[in-house]
């Protein structure tokens, strides 16, 4: 049976509250979003992907990542799969690696996904025994892996987003009982963390998944709680923004988050109700687009989001077992 991320991360939180989340300035941050304009559209471009688990195909494709050279890497997370896959920016598929194991790149349910700089790919795996993060080339080689279970520094109980900031620093977000964000070196080597569970400002129910902007600033998608918080890098809490419903600068379990590296706009999956939204670097509401569906532009639990350098957005449709890819202008599909 196929399950849902955003039903799989309650159950690895075992059982939590949506609480409805106070916003960032006096007057109500969703009211301001509601009066904004929308001047931008994202329209549909191409999909690739069906059922399955040989190459090209996806049993349940869950994070995307994209590198410098505009290669599309997405996780594979169930049994049948348990592989990461690299694509052209077109879709054209290049190779993959994993198989279902431990270590040296074995996986249990290879779940998020960054690059960094220098092109190394970062995988957290979901339930494996090691509760690891795994370290490859961008041609699958295995390079490292490091974590263990249990609730100290450098331990896992589900780890899940992550992300690498220009220094190489590598942020991973536990949605297990740590409800926390740890910050490591390239090697592995624990430096610090930040959150424990709950709704106050620096807590988490689930940190889905993570991004970095160019100035270094930290949002996390904390799922459980309806909203994207921001940080510095060294944990400080700066804002946030969301409550729980289906109207705009609202989620319904968001579960993946963008940036795009030449706007600074904030690209949300908002996994519950189907669709994606846009903010500006405050909050701010953008724009969406997407509703239920298997057509262009529709989606079936929508999980990952990566941004390309040319501002192409292409999105991990789970229940539709795909890859959209859309660009700005046009009419958009919402």
């Amino acid at each position: 049976m196929n399950v849902t991320l955003y039903k799989i991360i309650p159950i690895a939180a075992l059982v939590f509250s949506v609480y409805v989340i106070s916003t960032l300035s006096p007057s109500s941050l969703f009211a301001q979003q509601q009066q904004t304009t929308t001047t931008i559209d994202y329209s549909f471009v191409t999909s690739w992907g069906s059922p399955g688990s040989g190459f090209g195909r996806f049993s349940q494709p869950v994070e995307i990542a994209i590198d410098s050279e505009g290669n599309v890497y997405v996780t594979d997370f169930t049994a049948l799969a348990n592989q990461v896959q690299k694509f052209s920016s077109n879709g054209t598929f290049i190779l993959s690696w994993g198989y279902l194991g431990t270590g040296g790149g074995g996986f249990a349910n290879p779940l998020s996904i960054a690059i960094d700089s220098n092109e190394t790919v970062y995988v957290t795996d979901w339930g494996n025994a090691d509760q690891a993060v795994q370290k490859f080339t961008s041609d699958g080689i295995f390079l490292g892996l490091w974590g263990s279970t249990g609730l100290g520094d450098g331990q896992f109980i589900n780890p899940g987003g992550i992300a690498v900031d220009s220094q190489g620093f590598v942020y991973v977000g536990d949605f297990g009982e740590n409800n926390d964000i740890q910050k490591f070196d390239s090697e592995g080597n624990f430096i610090m963390g930040w959150g424990s569970p709950g709704s106050a400002d620096g807590q988490f129910m689930n940190p889905a998944d993570i991004a970095i902007d160019s100035q270094g600033v930290i949002y996390v998608v904390d799922g459980g709680n309806s909203r994207i918080q921001k940080f510095d890098n060294n944990g400080n809490f700066l804002g946030k923004w969301g409550t729980a419903g289906s109207g705009d600068g609202q989620f319904d379990s968001p579960t993946g988050i963008a940036i795009d590296s030449t706007t600074g706009n904030i690209f949300i999956v908002d996994g519950g109700n189907d669709r994606v939204q846009v903010f500006d670097n405050n909050g701010n509401f953008i724009t969406k687009w997407g509703f239920p569906g298997s057509g262009e532009g529709q989606f079936d639990n929508p999980i990952g989001i990566a941004v390309d350098a040319e501002g192409r957005v292409y999105v991990t449709d789970e229940g539709n077992a795909r890859v959209q890819v859309f660009s700005r202008g046009g009419g958009g599909g919402g």
